[in-house]
């Protein structure tokens, strides 16, 4: 199991990595009690495609998203979300210039406001 460490995903080749992804796929579909083929069918891809992602052979990305839906594990790709970050200077710059300046209003004699 200490291959499986989440330390060193840098130094992992692209087929461990592949590895990887297909025994957290089959490690789902488990606890979710699905055979490949229930899987497959409601994925909407072949069993064998399903059987080679498992097993670390092949597969596309929207394959992976396809099988990611089903089992409702969609939720892995927060990973990917670009964040805007703003610098707290960028900030208070910002809201120095949501504040308004309040123009009151000067009354003539004759009631006309002025500005």
């Amino acid at each position: 199991m200490a291959e499986n460490s989440y330390g060193n995903w840098a130094e992992r080749s692209d087929n461990a990595l592949e590895a990887n992804i297909g025994l957290y796929i089959r490690h789902i579909r488990h606890q979710q009690n699905k055979t490949q083929a229930e899987l497959a069918r409601e994925a909407n891809i072949s069993r064998s495609t399903l059987s080679l992602l498992e097993r670390g052979e092949a597969g596309t990305i929207t394959t992976l998203i396809k099988i990611l839906r089903v089992l409702n594990q969609l939720h892995i790709f927060q990973a990917f979300e670009v964040q805007k970050r703003i610098s707290p200077l960028a900030l208070a710059e910002a809201e120095q210039k949501l504040k308004q300046r309040v123009i009151k209003k000067i009354k003539t004699k004759d009631n006309h406001p002025t500005w």
